[in-house]
């Protein structure tokens, strides 16, 4: 009797598996050490083996971006035509400015530090930098046009499209010249362009895997 009695009942979560450690126990797949050790995960930090996850749904190898229907991974000469023309502009305006400010000083060297000196300064570098800003800019402009309408035209994207909208380019901004001025134009407008595609193609040329 008195043994039966020191003896304290079983608990309830002992038989069976019921009670409160049975709600926090997990029913999912259970994984030993050396199953998790064969899982790639590429790109990933070391996962716990405590946790209740497949480590094998938790590779991510597709693109973490959804592109639209029909969209590329690059963007066209009609996308990268505003990038073109405002970075033309910007640096056709700092380029002038500088100049502005060299020549400015320079045909103000005999006067004394004055308000007429840097009124005049003050024109010549915005005279200069507007003069520079609309010069690239128009050059931008015409050779993201050509280049757009030869992509659209030829339906493809490559250097050839570059070359040609170079050549046309300089053949239409120096037409107002004359016809020696259109070819001298456009001949430099071939040369610029060729050295640009040449530049871009450089590492394919070298053998070299392009850095993205």
């Amino acid at each position: 009797m008195d043994s039966d009695r020191g003896e304290s009942p079983p608990s309830q979560g002992a038989k069976g598996g019921t009670g409160f450690g049975s709600l926090f126990r997990s029913s999912g797949p259970n994984y030993s050490n050396s199953e998790l050790a064969g899982v790639p995960l590429t790109g990933m930090s070391p996962i716990s083996p405590y946790l209740n996850v497949d480590p094998r749904y938790l590779v991510q190898d597709a693109d973490e971006f959804i592109l639209p229907t029909g969209a590329n991974k690059t963007r066209g000469r009609f996308e990268l035509a505003f990038f073109t023309i405002g970075s033309c502009c910007m640096t056709g305006a700092l380029f002038g400015a500088i100049n502005g400010l060299r020549m400015g000083l320079s045909e103000t060297k005999n006067m004394g530090w004055s308000k007429p000196r840097n009124v005049q300064v003050l024109n010549l570098v915005t005279r200069q930098g507007a003069t520079w800003a609309n010069t690239l800019g128009s050059l931008a402009l015409l050779y993201s046009v050509f280049g757009v309408i030869i992509e659209k035209a030829r339906g493809a994207e490559d250097d050839l499209n570059t070359v040609a909208a170079g050549a046309m380019t300089g053949v239409l901004y120096k037409s107002p010249g004359g016809l020696r001025g259109a070819v001298r134009g456009g001949v430099v407008g071939l040369a610029l362009s060729g050295l640009y595609a040449l530049y871009n193609n450089w590492d394919h040329l070298k053998g070299t895997p392009t850095r993205y």
